[in-house]
């Protein structure tokens, strides 16, 4: 008889296969998520804040401010430029370039 052909190690086979394609498939989409963190507009302006570059905020309404960003919330972001302080929500930011 084959020792491979056993009916138990079959069945454990076909379990750990199982387990392997469902943990691969959640590290897939950890992946994607961590991609999609990483590419967000609070995330441009947190980095922004940390080497304390210059930014371009152009929102919806057609305003564009330039300063440095002092401080990011959840949904705003404070630019500073020549002591004027500007809060911008984060939600009507079209496009941001950091200088």
């Amino acid at each position: 008889m084959d020792p491979f052909g056993h009916p138990d190690l079959e069945h454990l086979g076909r379990t750990l296969r199982t387990r392997l394609d469902e943990t691969l498939d959640a590290e897939q989409a950890a992946a994607r998520s961590a991609a999609r963190r990483r590419k967000t507009l609070r995330d441009v302006c947190l980095d922004a804040e940390d080497r304390t570059a210059d930014i371009v905020l152009a929102t919806v309404d057609g305003h564009v401010t330039r300063g440095s960003v002092t401080a990011v919330g959840v949904d705003h972001v404070v630019v500073v430029d020549a002591g004027l302080e500007r809060f911008v929500a984060l939600a009507h930011v079209v496009t941001v370039e950091c200088r």
